[in-house]
């Protein structure tokens, strides 16, 4: 699933790095850039994007008319809005007025990655629900990084847990021939980065088991195995994730046992005891 994006900002060299911020994020593209509030308006009505990038300051106005107007004639498109404005109140009506999120400039590319992956993957959810919805996915949908409720297992932010599930059950069928973390994005309808993400997650609370494999010089990878929860199921039966140097575990282990260190190519790897492994590329793909 392609997103479209309109950039709505006044400054042309601002408007450029969001565009090239955008399109380096999987599963988007920018429809087009909007300079001032009338453009924009004329922009958001023709090509109905699916997300508008929107600065709040313009010579004529606010960039808030534009999501009001949005919102008066019920158009499926979200907003997330990017300014310098640090008032409480410019942010009282963003949240009125629906948005999706609030961004600070300037703006750092892994927030904004951030947003836009988040994004994506409420799309998806929302996308995938066809039948009837019970209280505890009208709360995700709705609240997916609040507290979770009495009785439900706890999750870092950004570990979504229907997206987690999705993943879980890529693993209920085998693959021979091993998976890398863009293929398990594609099977789920995910990004790549957030397919890595919950990878990493599953890998450091021993749901799965990472261990490191030769192929040619300077492509190591790391294989990902199923586990019961206590220790790894037969041979026969193991899934294999295949991970690039950009894909390799960073994990999430805190207090570990003493590990063994070791550098293959250019990226350094630690191997623990119970086979987790976290490293760090030294570039990137």
């Amino acid at each position: 699933m392609e997103l479209k994006v309109l950039i709505v900002d006044d400054d042309p060299k601002i408007a450029e790095i969001h565009r090239h911020f955008t399109e380096k994020v999987d599963h988007f593209s920018v429809c087009g850039i909007a300079e001032n509030l009338e453009d924009a308006e004329k922009m958001s009505a023709l090509f109905e994007p699916d997300l508008i990038l929107l600065d709040l300051y313009f010579p004529e106005g606010l960039g808030t008319d534009i999501l009001w107007k949005i919102r008066a004639r019920h158009q499926a498109t979200d907003v997330i809005l990017i300014t310098a404005a640090k008032e409480m109140g410019p942010l009282q009506e963003a949240m009125r007025g629906g948005v999706f999120d609030y961004i600070l400039k300037p703006v750092m590319f892994p927030r904004f990655r951030e947003a836009l992956e988040r994004f994506y993957e409420h799309r998806t959810a929302l996308s995938s629900r066809s039948m009837a919805l019970d209280q505890q996915e009208v709360d995700r949908l709705l609240h997916p990084y609040k507290d979770s409720a009495a009785g439900e297992p706890e999750y870092p932010k950004g570990i979504d847990p229907l997206t987690l599930k999705k993943i879980i059950d890529v693993f209920k069928q085998p693959h021979p021939e091993g998976l890398n973390a863009e293929e398990v994005g594609g099977q789920i309808g995910a990004s790549r980065t957030t397919a890595r993400r919950y990878l990493e997650y599953l890998s450091a609370n021993g749901q799965l088991k990472a261990e490191l494999i030769y192929g040619a010089v300077g492509d190591p990878s790391v294989n990902i195995f199923q586990t019961d929860g206590r220790e790894t199921v037969p041979e026969s039966s193991r899934t294999r994730i295949l991970l690039s140097n950009s894909d390799i575990l960073t994990g999430f282990i805190k207090n570990p046992p003493i590990p063994i260190a070791f550098a293959c190519s250019s990226v350094i790897l630690v191997l623990y005891p119970d086979q987790r492994i976290i490293g760090r590329s030294g570039r990137i793909d």
